[in-house]
């Protein structure tokens, strides 16, 4: 992305913010914070098809770091990690998921081949794609 790592950070990580930045969020409710820890439910379109899940979120905002488990919802136990590197006048920033589902017999295979690339790529990639245009929006502005 186009913008430095400080604003995309603060973008990703208000994420009581993301249903008025980001059109596929639903709403995001504010459970609990102690600190740099928020416990969030989070409700998103994954093309017309609702979804919710609730998540903690623990921000590391000197690493830069922030990520997520989610504790409820379909992806009960799923590790979400966002990592920022400033690079190159821009900053590279990566979502690692992984999403281990432990239900018998076909836990993995659903998390494969249906959770995975039909619902949480889909929605963490128009996530990516509309902080990557708010935030270069910004530096056109400063």
């Amino acid at each position: 992305m186009r913008a430095p790592a400080h604003t995309i950070y603060r973008l990703a990580a208000e994420v009581e913010r993301w249903p008025e930045l980001l059109p596929h969020y639903r709403w995001v409710t504010l459970l609990e914070r102690n600190g740099n820890r928020k416990l969030v439910e989070m409700a998103a379109s994954r093309d017309g098809i609702p979804v919710r899940w609730q998540a903690l979120q623990e921000l590391d905002p000197e690493t830069p770091v922030i990520r997520f488990r989610h504790v409820k919802g379909v992806t009960r136990g799923m590790e979400v990690v966002w990592k920022f590197q400033e690079r190159d006048g821009g900053t590279l920033v990566s979502i690692y998921h992984e999403l281990n589902l432990r239900w018998p017999l076909i836990g993995n295979v659903v998390a494969e081949r249906i959770i995975g690339p039909q619902f949480v790529a889909n929605i963490a990639g128009k996530t990516l794609r509309c902080i990557k245009a708010l935030a270069e929006a910004e530096g056109t502005r400063a």
